[in-house]
């Protein structure tokens, strides 16, 4: 076989170190698709003590028994509209509680209204150090985190009493002090009644330069959920600051917004969850404004909430609080490709999920009876293939209250 020339070999070469694919790629093929196993898996116990816990990644895209790395804040539950208890394993109903940028995480801590900043050492992704202190949200019960590495930003949504975001700098000393409280009017109480009326997840556009909160809607009383857009205001002089003033649409069709995904290769698109249906696909203007031109009901489903877009398959894969199963969904139409039945773990349903190289990682903080775990599936296969590969029980690293999932590539 005649060796490619030398200046081609190069522009391929770094065409691969910055993700791109080369143009003379063969079209059926996935390995442009692909990405690195994960290093490391992180969530938080949220509980009064409140934690991150970092698992490690094996080769085969396993997980092994890991550490815990307290915030120093503390973890909430809501509390159940219906019923006044607990609302667990679904204890803080939003996705996002914990986000990772660079080598850094941004943990809340609800039940002490803050947010921690944690720094993980690259040579070994299971130590965690705590930079600087947790500092104080003006808000009540913050439930969602997002964070920007390229404006130095890190965002707060809370769901409580006072609900609303707040935005900060941060550095390697740790996060700034958190600036005015921007409200949104839900009329919560803290904690908060849920799982309806409630905060869902806050998260940055794919450039960057937008700041997306979906706030779920409640239908019993023929409330609409929506999205706020704030923009990101840059100057080269100045610290990145987040606009005083959103854009709030409600996509026709949509009531009860929950996780979502960024579509890859699209600076408008989303991939967001719907529990009062299923999924959408949610498109944002230059002005803030958004449509759903694609929705998608699934049939049974009791809380489809979570939602993450796997690197090997290009489609997205979503989770029920209340079923146990994880369905695989085209990004383009929200179409259904395929549904896994896991019910033979006997967990109540599945919570946050996150996807990393050719494995898609999904917890279920389970019931009080049932262990706390993370289901683990092996998408090598390309669309429509999701194979179970490990449940990991997570008893003696989780209880009831685990929420969140990130990973460290």
């Amino acid at each position: 076989m005649t060796a490619l020339p030398t200046k081609v070999t190069l522009l391929f070469a770094v065409l691969a170190a910055f993700g791109e694919t080369a143009p003379w790629a063969p079209k059926n093929t996935h390995w442009h698709q692909q990405s690195t196993t994960g290093k490391a898996i992180y969530y938080i116990t949220n509980e009064a003590e409140n934690a991150v816990v970092a698992l490690p990644i094996k080769r085969d895209g396993s997980l092994a028994a890991g550490k815990s790395t307290k915030t120093g804040g503390a973890g909430a539950v809501m509390i159940q509209a219906a019923t006044g208890k607990l609302e667990l394993p679904d204890g803080l109903s939003s996705q996002s509680s914990l986000t990772l940028v660079g080598n850094n995480i941004f943990a809340v801590n609800p039940g002490s209204n803050t947010v921690s900043m944690l720094a993980i050492d690259p040579a070994d992704p299971l130590c965690l150090t705590v930079v600087g202190k947790p500092v104080a949200v003006p808000g009540e019960f913050p439930n969602t985190v997002a964070a920007s590495a390229k404006n130095n930003l890190v965002c707060v949504a809370t769901t409580g009493a006072v609900a609303g975001v707040s935005c900060a700098s941060f550095s390697h000393r740790g996060i700034g002090p958190m600036d005015k409280l921007r409200p949104f009017d839900i009329g919560q109480s803290t904690p908060p009644k849920g799982p309806l009326n409630t905060v869902s997840q806050t998260l940055f556009s794919a450039d960057e330069t937008k700041l997306l909160t979906m706030v779920k809607g409640d239908p019993m009383v023929n409330k609409t959920g929506y999205l706020s857009v704030f923009e990101v205001k840059r100057s080269w002089r100045r610290q990145a600051t987040l606009a005083t003033q959103d854009v709030r649409s409600s996509p026709n069709g949509t009531a009860v917004l929950f996780g979502t995904s960024r579509i890859p290769g699209s600076t408008n698109s989303l991939f967001t969850t719907d529990a009062s249906f299923g999924a959408a696909i949610i498109d944002v203007d230059h002005s803030g404004q958004a449509t759903a031109p694609h929705e998608q009901k699934i049939d049974g489903q009791a809380a489809t909430c979570w939602a993450t877009i796997s690197p090997a398959t290009g489609s997205a894969f979503v989770t029920d609080a209340a079923v146990d199963r994880i369905v695989e969904m085209n990004v383009k139409d929200a179409s259904i490709i395929k549904e896994y039945d896991l019910s033979a773990n006997r967990d109540p349903g599945l919570l946050d999920l996150a996807s990393a190289g050719n494995f898609v990682y999904a917890l279920s903080p389970g019931n009080g009876t049932t262990d706390p775990a993370i289901t683990v599936l092996d998408v090598s296969g390309g669309q429509g293939s999701a194979k179970q590969a490990q449940r990991f029980s997570l008893s003696g690293f989780a209880t009831s209250s685990a929420q969140g999932m990130a990973v460290f590539l």
